[in-house]
């Protein structure tokens, strides 16, 4: 997990703002498959929205056992809506530059 300033965390939001959320956490809560899920959808895009239908009350809390594990940074949550980013390995498959 990487720590990102504030003018980071401005270009990620700005990157985000056209995304739709790809992964969304319903009456299920926050499965082993949803935690998959949202590892997979990390690796291919870096950069991804997580929205909250159910458990609105705990998104904080569900959003740091999601961060830990794994390994993402929480760029911001806006209402419902949970912004994680994590930095592709390799070099040439990063599509942000922070």
């Amino acid at each position: 997990m990487i720590e990102l300033n504030s003018k980071q965390r401005k270009i990620l939001e700005k990157a985000a703002h056209d995304l739709a959320p790809v992964v969304i956490i319903g009456g299920a809560g926050l499965t082993e498959g949803v935690q998959t899920m949202i590892d997979n959808s990390l690796k291919a895009h870096e950069l991804i929205k997580v929205k909250f239908n159910e458990y609105k009350e705990d998104k904080v809390e569900l959003t740091n056992e999601i961060c830990s594990q794994n390994d993402a940074t929480l760029v911001r949550i806006i209402g419902n809506v949970v912004i994680l980013f994590r930095q592709a390995e390799k070099e040439e498959d990063r599509k942000y530059k922070i």
